[in-house]
């Protein structure tokens, strides 16, 4: 499945954050690199990304997209009552405290969704720099146009503040949930971007130069502030070895 050919009416992607138990977290992604990636892809989904939280070691954040709602139904039917989770299902659950926090999404307007080859099982080791996942907390008439708002005013300033990549940003799909058996977070409207750092240390130099721009402290961030409910949720995120992005 190519998500970028979805480009222009938006796909639909699961923003996942587990809570896992104690020095779970390696068990979970070496399982999850070997035998849930391909197995996933086959049943019709695409596997973008998996990360390890820095800030937390007892969370591990996926996203994985559809093309649209139905097939979203039918492929995680496909997987959920097929071999491969049935084989492994018991051994990734017990890694796991909680699965729910799971924000479903339709890629913003004007986005191109990422086409890349993910390294090979049993792959060398590649730099992989930084990914940074901001999470905004729309209040209930601050999301209609938000991403105008981030393509006029947000994504510029970040820009201006590099070195930084844009990889996607993300606005709340407000259908109903296609595949009850897997929980979402309901109710809330949210818009979600990701960006590329080359290490934490251009992350750092990054946050410095945007604190420092007149126009991002002045103008952007009260507006930003005016649209949301609550302060947004910042997640520093390491890609693991066989995450798409990286």
């Amino acid at each position: 499945m190519d998500l970028a050919k979805t480009t222009g009416t938006g796909a639909i992607v699961e923003l996942r954050r587990y809570t896992l138990q104690p020095g779970a977290r390696e068990t979970l992604i070496e399982l999850f690199d070997r035998a849930f990636v391909e197995a996933q892809e086959a049943c019709g989904m695409h596997v973008l990304g998996q990360f390890r939280d820095i800030d937390d070691p007892d969370s591990f954040v996926w996203l994985r997209g559809f093309s649209d709602m139905e097939s979203r139904a039918q492929a995680l039917a496909n997987f959920y009552n097929g071999p491969v989770w049935v084989e492994h299902r018991d051994d990734a659950n017990a890694t796991m405290v909680n699965s729910d926090d799971v924000l479903l999404l339709r890629t913003a307007a004007g986005e191109r969704l990422w086409n890349r080859k993910r390294p090979a099982n049993g792959a060398a080791p590649e730099p992989t720099g930084v990914i940074e996942c901001i999470t905004c907390h729309l209040k209930p008439d601050g999301g209609d146009d938000f991403d105008l708002f981030f393509l006029s005013a947000i994504r510029p300033e970040l820009e201006r503040s590099g070195p930084i990549d844009i990889v996607a940003s993300f606005q709340s799909e407000r259908a109903t949930n296609t595949f009850p058996r897997l929980p979402i977070r309901e109710g809330e409207t949210v818009f979600v971007w990701l960006a590329r750092h080359r290490d934490l240390a251009a992350y750092a130099t990054h946050v410095d130069r945007l604190a420092g721009a007149e126009s991002w402290t002045k103008k952007v961030l009260p507006e930003m502030r005016r649209r949301t409910w609550r302060k947004n949720h910042v997640a520093r995120l390491a890609p693991t070895l066989r995450s798409a992005i990286r």
